[in-house]
C-alpha cells in the first residue's frame, strides 16, 4: 500500500505506466488468495470510508442527483458485488477437474485459473461510481492489475476516485488516468492482456478496432434499444410504476432502461393515464426535485430536444409528464418525462438509444408482431415482458435474443449476482459479474498430466496392423 496519489493527466506517459504493471503482473504470475482478499478489502474500506463523499461528488458532476440515488444504484451495488466475490473466491481460484477420455487414460487434466495480467478498464459517466469500480473489483478478484480511464464527463467524480484509489492501492495494483477523448483512444490502443469498455455502440466500435490491432482481447458493455413488451394479459397499473422505475431511475440514463414499450393497439390512452399516474406517485415534482437526476451536459439535453422536435415535427404526439407543474431552470437540466406516440418509422427517436426520459409507445396488432418488430433490429440489451399467460412470455423468450431478461420488472436482472450481466450483438459481448466476470479475465489454462502408463504410443507411426485394430476398437467405441 502507499499513499501517493497514482493519478496521471493526459500528457503523461501512458506507456510508461503500462510497462509498470506489466512488469509487475510478469514478476508476479500466481496472485495468492491472501493478497486478492487484501485488494478487495481495501477497496471496501475505500467505499465505507468514502462513499458520501463519492456521493458528493456525482451530485456536483450531474447538478441534480441525489446522495441516495448514488447510494443504491453505486455504492451498493458495488457492496453487493464486493461481498459476494470475498465469500465466492476460494472455490473460484480452485482448479477444475475434467473428466478424461478412455484413449487418455490413466492420464488426468484439469483447469488452472490464472490472472491474465493487465486489465484495462474505460469507464462511462452514468453511473461513474459502479461502472468504474465494478470491473475493477473483478479484474483485481482474477489477480489482475487494473488500468482505469473514467469518464471526462463527470470530472469531480473522476478525479476523487483517482485520489481514493492512489492513497489505497501502489502503482503497480491499480492506477487511473485521466483525461479527455483523446486520451482515451492512447488508452485503448496500449497491448492490454484484456481491455474493458462500457459505453455507446458507436465509440464501442472504436474501441473494438483499436483494441484488435493489438489481438486485445475485450468486453463491451453497449446498450441499444431495450424493448418493454406489455401483453394482452397485463395488468397496467401494476406494470406502469415498475416500467416508470426502470425508465426514469437516473432520468433514463441508464443503458438498460426500456428504450420503447410495445402494447396492444387499443390500449394507449389506458397506458399514458397508468404511467402518468405512475410517475406522479415516484416524482411528486420534477424540477427541484433531488431524486430525479439531472441529464448529464447541456450537449445530451439539447440531443434528448431535438429528438422530441423531430418526432412531432413528423406527426407524433407528445404527452408530457409534469406533476407539480412546476417550471425547471433550464441551467438544471431536470427534463420532464414524455411519452411519444405514433413516432414515424424511420424516425432517429426509434432508431437511436435515447439515454433520457422520453418513452416511446408503439401499438402491435398480435404477439407475432411485437417479436417481428424486435428481430427486425439489432438485439438489445435488455427485455422485459409483463402479463400473466405464461404462453404468451415463453414465446417471447424462446422467440427473440438479448442480452438478458426480467419478466413483470424491469432492471432486475442486473441485480443478481448469479446471473451474468452483458450483451449480444450490437449490445455488447462478454459477460460479468459474479463468477461470469470472474472467468472473463481469467485464463483457464488446460492442463494434461500424462502417466507413465498411458499408451499414447499406439497412435504414433509406422502405422500398419496395430494402429489399424486400435481405431477399430476406439471407432465402435465411440
Amino acid at each position: 500500500m502507499t499513499s501517493s496519489t497514482h493519478s496521471r493527466p493526459a500528457d503523461a506517459s501512458l506507456a510508461a505506466l503500462f510497462e509498470v504493471q506489466y512488469r509487475a503482473s510478469r514478476a508476479q504470475i500466481e496472485v495468492p488468495l491472501a493478497l486478492r482478499r487484501d485488494r478487495l478489502l481495501r477497496m471496501r474500506a475505500l467505499l465505507d470510508k468514502n462513499g458520501a463523499a463519492l456521493a458528493q461528488a456525482v451530485q456536483a458532476d450531474f447538478g441534480v442527483r441525489s446522495p441516495q440515488l448514488t447510494e443504491i444504484a453505486d455504492l451498493f451495488v458495488l457492496r453487493t458485488l464486493l461481498s459476494h466475490t470475498l465469500k465466492a473466491l476460494p472455490k473460484w481460484m480452485k482448479p477444475v477437474k475434467v473428466s478424461t477420455p478412455l484413449y487418455l487414460q490413466p492420464s488426468y487434466a484439469y483447469l488452472q485459473r490464472q490472472p491474465l495480467g493487465v486489465v484495462g478498464v474505460v469507464s462511462p459517466w452514468n453511473y461513474p461510481v459502479q461502472l468504474s469500480l465494478g470491473p475493477v473489483i473483478t479484474a483485481l478478484a482474477a489477480g489482475n492489475s487494473v488500468m482505469l480511464k473514467p469518464s471526462e464527463l463527470t470530472p469531480k467524480t473522476s478525479a476523487l476516485l483517482a485520489e481514493l484509489i492512489g492513497q489505497a492501492f501502489a502503482e503497480d495494483e491499480i492506477c487511473v488516468v485521466l483525461g479527455d477523448g483523446q486520451l482515451a483512444a492512447e488508452f485503448c490502443s496500449l497491448p492490454f492482456d484484456h481491455l474493458f469498455f462500457t459505453g455507446s455502440t458507436a465509440v464501442g466500435r472504436i474501441v473494438a478496432k483499436a483494441a484488435a490491432a493489438n489481438l486485445t482481447p475485450t468486453t463491451l458493455e453497449l446498450g441499444g434499444k431495450s424493448p418493454c413488451i406489455i401483453d394482452a394479459s397485463c395488468d397496467l397499473d401494476r406494470a406502469a410504476i415498475k416500467i416508470a422505475h426502470g425508465k426514469l431511475l437516473n432520468a433514463g440514463q441508464t443503458c438498460i432502461a426500456p428504450d420503447y414499450v410495445l402494447l396492444p393497439r387499443g390500449r394507449e390512452a389506458a397506458f399514458g393515464e397508468a404511467f402518468a399516474k405512475a410517475v406522479a406517485k415516484l416524482f411528486p415534482t420534477i424540477a427541484g426535485n433531488p431524486d430525479y437526476a439531472a441529464i448529464i451536459s447541456p450537449r445530451h439535453h439539447e440531443r434528448l430536444q431535438a429528438l422530441l422536435a423531430q418526432a412531432e415535427g413528423e406527426g407524433a404526439r407528445l404527452q408530457v409528464l409534469n406533476p407539480g407543474a412546476a417550471a425547471g431552470a433550464p441551467a438544471s437540466r431536470q427534463m420532464a418525462p414524455v411519452l411519444v406516440f405514433g413516432a414515424a418509422v424511420d424516425s432517429k427517436l426509434l432508431n437511436e438509444e435515447i439515454f433520457g426520459p422520453i418513452l416511446p409507445v408503439l401499438p402491435y396488432d398480435s404477439l407475432d408482431d411485437a417479436i417481428a418488430y424486435i428481430n427486425a433490429r439489432p438485439r438489445p440489451l435488455a427485455l422485459y415482458w409483463f402479463g400473466t399467460d405464461t404462453a404468451s412470455r415463453d414465446a417471447v423468450l424462446a422467440r427473440t435474443v438479448s442480452g438478458g431478461v426480467t419478466v413483470n420488472d424491469t432492471l432486475m436482472h442486473i441485480a443478481h449476482e448469479n446471473l451474468p450481466f452483458g450483451g449480444v450483438g450490437e449490445s455488447g459481448w462478454g459477460s460479468y459479474h459474479g463468477e461470469a466476470g470472474f472467468l472473463r479475465l481469467t485464463q483457464q489454462k488446460p492442463v494434461l498430466v500424462s502417466s507413465k502408463w498411458a499408451r499414447g504410443d499406439l497412435f504414433y507411426p509406422p502405422y500398419g496392423k496395430r494402429f489399424d485394430q486400435v481405431m477399430g476398437l476406439l471407432k465402435r467405441w465411440l
